[in-house]
């Protein structure tokens, strides 16, 4: 007999711990709490990866939120957040740093993929499926590491673009912040949502450092794309 798992389409019953986060709008790092502590049995496979089955995940959550938490039901919409994301990167641009010493056309290629970058962030806390939220945020870090790709090939010091970048992050935190008051979330809730959104922002650094440095690498090939 053919087992559900191994069924193409079938629904999964047995998740790796950012499958089951995903469902229910937790960080792993609170579902792996959740689990030392015995709360949620998980087994071990032999590679040392925890699995939690679908139902023991769902039925953390009471009655009334078994659904996984999103944008949407907290009343909000990640086009409105991009928007008050930009509002807030523009009161605290700095003219005075090394983004004011570059020409407008420069400037442009940091703002397209800045602005990609949070959208795709942003639509990964409304995907429907784990798999869904994966998508968005390989998207979002695709354009992190192009960000840090032009970076790299604009001279600006890796220093300067990991300030400018953690500089970007706290507008985003600070306006989750504020949706997790306005929502009157609880603490767990409120430190859930935080816990996730810095998790995914610390994955898009990791990819803008390896964009900046796979460019820092290959002179040959910016020389090339130069000339072309």
């Amino acid at each position: 007999m053919v087992s559900q798992m191994a069924r193409p389409g079938a629904r999964r019953e047995w998740l790796s711990i950012h499958e089951a986060s995903a469902l229910i709008g937790v960080s792993p790092a609170t579902l792996r709490r959740w689990s030392d502590a015995g709360d949620i049995k998980a087994f071990t496979t032999p590679g040392g990866h925890r699995r939690f089955a679908r139902s023991a995940v769902l039925g953390m959550l009471p009655a009334n939120r078994r659904e996984r938490p999103n944008l949407e039901r907290l009343g909000e919409t990640p086009d409105r957040l991009a928007r008050v994301y930009r509002r807030q990167l523009d009161k605290g641009a700095d003219p005075t740093g090394w983004l004011g010493l570059l020409a407008e056309d420069d400037l442009e290629p940091f703002r397209d993929h800045g602005r990609r970058m949070a959208n795709a962030l942003l639509q990964s806390f409304d995907a429907p499926t784990p798999e869904d939220r994966e998508a968005a945020l390989v998207e979002a870090q695709a354009n992190s590491a192009e960000y840090g790709r032009i970076a790299a090939e604009r001279g600006i010091p890796f220093a300067d673009t990991v300030e400018l970048f953690l500089r970007f992050r706290m507008p985003f935190l600070r306006e989750l912040g504020a949706v997790a008051r306005r929502r009157a979330l609880d603490t767990s809730e409120a430190t859930d949502l935080l816990e996730t959104a810095t998790e995914a922002i610390d994955r898009l650094l990791s990819a803008l450092m390896r964009g900046f440095d796979a460019s820092r690498a290959c002179p040959l090939l910016r020389t090339g794309r130069d000339a072309s």
